[in-house]
């Protein structure tokens, strides 16, 4: 294919010449002439490894140039990229000029030419960028509509600094935000040589997974240093307790856990953060990032009460109290806490748990319920269409397929808030989840 590749920064750099090395002709475009001169002259403007040398055979080959010249490259091209930056601005969000300011210069170059152009994402950018400020750009500068003669795609990258070249070459999988079927048949076409998964999404989530990759990183990287910082002044090699913690490829390594629903709760995790941060606060080691889950964590159970009470004081139908299904233990249960709250604060609750039953309750777990909600044998029902019984709102903090079948059969309108994710509830009038 003939490739346009619009900022020849680093990841415009490393795109091209992998892009070119998988066969097609890329011509990159950059304000800077001297980063345009370098090109041309087989050198490259960015230190990594591998690029120099790949970049001085491909130039001297002909299959990569560079120009500032916008409109001999969008007319020697079918293909373009963006991959210009995206810098944070004073306020942190990220500054879009560049974006906006490239945008309109592809469009108008666009309108000069009579076959069909697409355009490529390769900039980290806001969720929505793509779709409500860069498609509406280029249609309207170009001319032309969407669909038309005109394609649109996100594609972001996911290159690390020191093996960029070989990133690109085995990538994680290759992800395409696109409405347009065009666009993708493209980009398939592109990568038909990468062995990587090929993932279609829409523009906002593809956005949104790159925001989400790089978060996780930092994330991973703030967990590591706290705990290793604490683990030190215990006299534990951190190096070695993380080494076998990554072992552990069912929940630690894993997609385990990583699903947005309600708080986390229960016997294990609360007490057990509690610990390792009393620990870390005996020996005069600060953790900001770990103090910060606990609140966090209570946030979270606020965000489901100012759902719920959003549309006034209502009776609530509460599905589900211990701290997970397929169990009665409601120690330290987020769904006690919420209940709890609304309780406080005067709404009248109905409540069904098929796993609760105060008869059976023991120790710890007992005597927990009894201080948290004294009155729970009032509250609790025997089954949904009890439960159901005069409520204007539909609680779902854990629900089988059974009862949301039910829940679904009766619900007539009335608002569900659900804290779960239960698909069978999610088309019904006046559905709202937590997280989606």
């Amino acid at each position: 294919m003939k490739l346009s590749i619009f900022g020849m920064g680093y990841v415009g750099v490393v795109s091209g010449v992998c892009l070119a090395r998988l066969g097609h002709q890329v011509i990159g475009v950059d304000v800077n002439a001297d980063k345009v001169g370098m090109i041309n002259r087989g050198q490259s403007p960015i230190v990594e490894p591998g690029v120099a040398q790949a970049m001085a055979e491909l130039v001297a080959a002909g299959r990569l140039s560079a120009t500032t010249d916008v409109e001999k490259a969008i007319g020697e091209s079918d293909v373009s990229f963006i991959s210009v930056g995206t810098p944070s601005s004073r306020s942190g969000a990220a500054s879009l000029e560049s974006i906006d300011h490239v945008t309109v210069e592809i469009g108008a170059a666009i309108s000069a030419k009579t076959t069909p152009h697409t355009v490529v994402v390769r900039s980290t950018v806001p969720p929505g960028t793509v779709r409500d400020r860069i498609a509406p750009a280029l249609a309207r500068t170009s001319g032309r509509k969407l669909g038309e003669g005109l394609h649109i795609a996100d594609n972001p990258e996911f290159l690390r600094e020191g093996r960029a070249i070989k990133d690109f070459a085995n990538p994680p999988f290759t992800l395409i935000g696109a409405s347009d079927p065009a666009a993708i048949e493209t980009l398939k076409a592109l990568y038909k040589d990468i062995d990587a998964p090929f993932i279609e999404t829409d523009e906002y989530t593809a956005e949104s997974i790159k925001y989400l990759c790089n978060i996780f990183h930092a994330v991973k990287i703030g967990f590591a240093n706290e705990a290793g910082a604490v683990l030190k002044e215990l006299g534990v090699d951190a190096r070695e307790a993380l080494r076998v913690f990554c072992e552990d490829r069912v929940l630690n390594i894993s997609p385990a856990y990583l699903k947005p629903g309600f708080a986390f709760g229960g016997s294990c995790l609360p007490k057990d953060l509690r610990g390792f941060l009393s620990l870390a606060d005996a020996r005069g080691v600060e953790t900001p990032f770990l103090s910060s889950l606990m609140s966090s964590n209570e946030r979270h159970i606020t965000r489901a009460f100012e759902m719920i009470t959003s549309g006034g004081r209502q009776k609530i139908a509460f599905f589900g109290l211990s701290f997970k299904p397929g169990t009665d233990d409601m120690r330290e249960s987020p769904l006690v806490a919420l209940a709890e709250k609304l309780i406080g604060k005067g709404y009248g609750l109905s409540i069904y748990d098929k796993d609760v039953e105060l008869a059976r309750l023991t120790g710890a777990n007992k005597s927990f319920i009894e201080q948290e909600i004294p009155h729970l044998g009032a509250l609790l029902k025997d089954s949904v269409e009890e439960t159901l019984e005069g409520a204007g709102v539909i609680v779902i903090g854990h629900l089988g397929a059974a009862e949301a079948e039910t829940v679904a059969r009766l619900q007539k309108g009335r608002r569900i808030v659900d804290l779960q994710g239960v698909a069978r509830l999610e088309r019904l009038e006046s559905y709202q989840g937590i997280c989606w």
